[in-house]
């Protein structure tokens, strides 16, 4: 692992920070850091002690995209290089157990954007923006709006899309982009608070509920439901599952098997 990306075990409770450390570029997505950030949380992803993920990156400002000086003048092989790395991450953030949560300051724009929309879950400093405002250059943000369009409201993204213009953090939290708000001098230690709540639960069953909650979105509702049922009976034989249910009946706290 490059200076690039950091990763970090931040307690005993099972949470890990990832930190893209690249201030002096606003911590742009090049095609080296999308690769080696998906390399970092896959990697995460098979650790048993890691049960919560929060993704930092490093400076004021979350994320101002894709690196446009290397867009600039590639060729259509290097241009399709780029947006599959960008893919491949925010696919990788969805694939792995353990549920990811965007910590983000300053701006997130373009891809930046697409990276909080791609997180589970995304805790926003109020002071916080959020744009795609690719359209601007003539570039419109197509890859972000996977992301953004299946996070926010359908005009709320096509706003967004078309005008470029930012959106507060207060309306990000009203439209879901974001799930927290919390004060700027607040960031860190309250997504810290959130990633500890998430890891206090069995890492098994989130691991469940992770996958059943995307595979489930996309699904017609009659089969959603159907494969939900089979996935909640499967669960509900588990180990941890019982152990819950005779804690819960018990009235004391439960002891997980899946704790990593």
């Amino acid at each position: 692992m490059s200076d690039s990306i950091v990763f970090s075990l931040l307690d005993d409770d099972g949470v890990a920070s990832v930190t893209i450390n690249e201030p002096e570029t606003r911590n742009a997505l090049s095609r080296s850091v999308m690769a080696e950030l998906s390399d970092t949380l896959a990697e995460v992803g098979r650790r048993t002690d890691v049960r919560a993920v929060i993704l930092r990156t490093a400076g004021h400002v979350f994320s101002s995209g894709h690196d446009l000086k290397e867009i600039r003048g590639a060729d259509l092989e290097a241009q399709q290089a780029t947006f599959a790395a960008c893919a491949e991450l925010m696919q990788t953030i969805q694939a792995i157990p353990q549920p990811v949560i965007a910590e983000v300051q300053g701006v997130a724009t373009a891809a930046g954007c697409q990276l909080v929309a791609g997180c589970d879950l995304a805790v926003a400093a109020r002071s916080a923006r959020f744009a795609t405002p690719g359209v601007k250059i003539g570039l419109f943000c197509s890859t972000p709006m996977v992301a953004l369009s299946r996070a926010v409201p359908a005009k709320t993204a096509m706003r967004m899309l078309l005008t470029g213009e930012f959106l507060s953090a207060e309306d990000a939290l009203g439209f879901g982009l974001i799930s927290d708000l919390v004060a700027d001098e607040e960031l860190e230690s309250a997504t810290l608070e959130l990633a500890r709540t998430v890891a206090s639960a069995s890492s098994a069953t989130v691991a469940i509920g992770k996958a059943a909650f995307y595979e489930q979105r996309e699904l017609p509702l009659a089969e959603a439901y159907e494969r939900m049922s089979q996935v909640m009976a499967e669960n509900a034989i588990a180990a941890d599952a019982q152990e819950g249910i005779d804690a819960f009946l018990g009235k004391r706290e439960p002891h997980w098997q899946h704790r990593g």
